[in-house]
């Protein structure tokens, strides 16, 4: 089987979500599959496994929709993207593409970090799921990263085409941790500050829980700190705007719990991070949290800083079990799994077009 693989969401320094799956996803399959990659920017080869590629245009473009047609010169059997917008008018090879979540159809704030006008763009795609049923139906089939966001796409009718569910995964960051206790009453959150992520809920559950610290790791807005520190004066919170891979490492080592209070998710990488060095999650009480974290996580309602602080006390009481739990639930998730998954869902997709 010969594929055409999207990589052009692959960022060229450190990755986002979508470029570390992309990444993971396209070394692990250049192993099943002959797999040729599609970048943008040859700088992207940086972070991307040593495999045949060809330059194409920019997702962003203005001729995005024709994309698949324009690349009707490279020889494969399917053209993979790990994003739902690849045009796919003019084709000539069988289309899978991905839906990671329909988060932003009931939180339409576009990352900040886009151009003007891809954000306008991204307002108005969601505005109705009229263009992602538009898209999702002219591929073949469409993968979703959970059997969360498999539920969501049926539901709201976005595609009658098959859907694959190929399962997002994390890196190590080490060791598990070997201390049965909790060393400190550090609670952390990796994440970013958009209203939808609950952090004004963890801030107040700091508030609620006096002896231990809240430690934001991510970079944080212009803005936002005097914004949380104002919502609860007494909480104490220690803010770290950005953080290495170890110093990451380092403050998930050292903590009680990872808390996330997120109102919507498309999967949980930090959940699985810390669960993965046995260190518990506390979080929200949403389908997808349920999925990742299963028994080893322990759930607040969603916007319950009450709840929340509850939750945390009633863990450091059962830390040893919640910890040995986490490594085990961690452990059903993995990059090679996943990646049998896609080769699997592909060769069907193969498959099914020359009947």
């Amino acid at each position: 089987m010969r594929v055409l693989f999207d990589c052009r969401y692959v960022r060229t320094e450190r990755h986002d979500g979508i470029s570390r799956f992309s990444a993971e996803l396209v070394a692990r399959l250049g192993q099943r599959a002959a797999v040729t990659m599609l970048v943008h920017d040859p700088a992207q080869l940086a972070m991307l496994p040593d495999l045949p590629h060809v330059l194409g245009p920019s997702p962003t473009g203005p001729l995005e929709p024709l994309a698949t047609w324009r690349m009707r010169h490279v020889d494969v059997d399917v053209v993979y993207s790990p994003m739902q917008t690849i045009g796919s008018l003019g084709r000539r090879t069988a289309l899978v593409t991905t839906v990671h979540d329909l988060i932003y159809y009931r939180h339409p704030m576009p990352p900040r970090d886009l151009p003007a006008p891809v954000r306008a763009l991204w307002r108005l795609y969601h505005l109705s799921y009229g263009p992602q049923r538009l898209l999702l139906r002219g591929a073949d089939a469409t993968v979703v990263v959970s059997e969360t966001t498999a539920q969501l796409v049926r539901e709201h009718h976005l595609t009658s085409k098959p859907i694959h569910v190929v399962r997002n995964a994390a890196d190590a960051l080490g060791e598990p941790v070997t201390h049965t206790a909790p060393p400190t009453r550090r609670l952390v959150y990796m994440g970013s500050f958009m209203p939808y992520k609950g952090v004004d809920t963890l801030v107040r559950m700091a508030a609620l829980l006096p002896d231990h610290e809240l430690h934001l790791l991510s970079r944080m807005p212009a803005g936002e700190e005097a914004r949380l520190r104002a919502i609860a004066p007494d909480a104490r919170i220690v803010v770290h705007d950005g953080v290495t891979d170890a110093e990451y490492a380092e403050a998930l080592r050292s903590a009680t719990a990872l808390v996330h209070a997120s109102h919507d998710e498309g999967f949980g990488i930090p959940l699985l991070e810390s669960m993965a060095l046995g260190v518990p999650v506390v979080a929200s009480d949403i389908p997808i949290f349920r999925e990742v974290a299963g028994d080893a996580g322990v759930y607040a309602p969603v916007g319950d800083a009450q709840g929340f602080a509850d939750a945390v006390l009633r863990l450091e009481g059962e830390w040893a079990a919640r910890s040995a739990a986490s490594r085990a639930q961690a452990a059903t998730f993995s990059w090679d799994a996943s990646a049998d998954a896609l080769h699997a869902a592909l060769e069907a997709t193969v498959a099914a077009r020359r009947v």
